[in-house]
C-alpha cells in the first residue's frame, strides 16, 4: 500500500549560518501538519545536529559545498533527509569511538561528538544513517494525536479510581 506524501527540499550552503532557516522551515511545516510545540522542537533540535553535523564533518573549510533537506510529508508521520556530498565515514567505527550510550548514560561523561547523535536518536522515533556517497541522515517522527485521546482516557480512569 503506497501512502501519498507531500515531498518538499532545500538546498543550503554548509555553513552554521543557514540552521536557522532550517529550523523555521521545519517549524512551519510540522505545525502545519498538527505537531505538539514539544514535538516541534525535538524535531528542530534533532534536525539541527544533523545539519550541524555536516557542517562541521562534511567539507573542508574552503571547499564550500551544500546540504540538502528534504522533508516527507506524510498523514500520520514526518521524514527529514539530511545529505551532503562531503567525505564519508565510518559509521561501525565512529560509534565504537563514541562508546555505549544509553538513557542512564550521564551526558558529561560522553566522547565529543557523541552527544549529536545521541540527540538524534533520542529524539526522533526512527533513525537511518547511509554514508556511501557523502553522508545522509534520514529521520522519522510519528504524529501523536491517536495517543492524545487513549492519554485523556487513562488520566479519566485514573481520577476516578
Amino acid at each position: 500500500m503506497n501512502q501519498s506524501f507531500d515531498y518538499i527540499e532545500m538546498k543550503v550552503p554548509s555553513k552554521p549560518e543557514y540552521v536557522g532557516v532550517v529550523r523555521l522551515t521545519l517549524s512551519g511545516i510540522a505545525s502545519r501538519m498538527g505537531y505538539s510545540y514539544e514535538d516541534i522542537e525535538d524535531l528542530k533540535i534533532a534536525t539541527s545536529e544533523a545539519i550541524t553535523n555536516a557542517v562541521h564533518h562534511a567539507y573542508n573549510q574552503d571547499e564550500g559545498g551544500e546540504i540538502v533537506i528534504g522533508f516527507g510529508l506524510f498523514s500520520d508521520h514526518l521524514q527529514i533527509m539530511v545529505s551532503d556530498n562531503g567525505k564519508s565515514f565510518d559509521i561501525n567505527q565512529m560509534k565504537e569511538d563514541l562508546g555505549p550510550y544509553s538513557s542512564s548514560t550521564n551526558i558529561y561523561e560522553m566522547n565529543e561528538g557523541g552527544l549529536g547523535l545521541y540527540l538524534i536518536d533520542t529524539l526522533m522515533d526512527d533513525v537511518k544513517i547511509n554514508n556511501d556517497a557523502g553522508v545522509s541522515v534520514f529521520m522519522k517522527k510519528y504524529l501523536q494525536r491517536e495517543r492524545v485521546g487513549s492519554d485523556e482516557e487513562s488520566i479519566a480512569t485514573n481520577q476516578a479510581e
